[in-house]
């Protein structure tokens, strides 16, 4: 069933088995309001249980760096604004990947992890990749990083 996220009342609906849910719940609100802030669309996650095809796409395009997550996959989401395709997976250690898109131009393609605060670096991630920090009134300090997709991975 899916969920639209609501950014103003932080739900951890989803979430629950999540030791860091409520960190976890900040970071998909601080996305569902950037996308309602800069594209006015709403972020619908479903169940990683009924989208096996986004978790399939996203698990191909992290293949291009070898990584594969051990963590459970709890919800994930799949949409277009514009010329930009996302796919999201948000996992129960309190990571979120997101897979950026763009259809029309291959310079703009890009996966992005970001860290719920209180929880580890996955030891996937950890020797490869540097994060920033930015802060978020929603999901406290977020841990962020990301690298540049060479290959093509059209969403079919």
């Amino acid at each position: 069933m899916s969920y639209i996220v609501d950014f103003k009342n932080v739900s951890t609906v989803g979430l629950e088995s999540s030791p860091v849910a409520e960190a976890l719940a900040g970071l998909r609100a601080n996305e569902a309001r950037y996308f309602m802030n800069k594209y006015k669309h709403e972020f619908e996650v479903i169940p990683a249980s009924e989208s096996q095809e986004n978790l399939d796409y996203v698990n191909k395009v992290l293949k291009e760096r070898d990584i594969e997550f051990a963590a459970k996959p709890l919800e994930t989401s799949h949409f277009q604004v514009e010329n930009i395709q996302f796919t999201y997976v948000f996992y129960e250690d309190g990571l979120s990947i997101n897979v950026m898109y763009t259809v029309d131009d291959p310079k703009k393609r890009a996966v992005g992890f970001k860290l719920s605060e209180g929880m580890e670096i996955p030891k996937e991630l950890e020797p490869k990749f540097k994060f920033a920090r930015q802060k978020s009134k929603l999901a406290g300090t977020i841990r962020g990083s990301f690298f540049v997709i060479k290959g093509e991975y059209a969403y079919n």
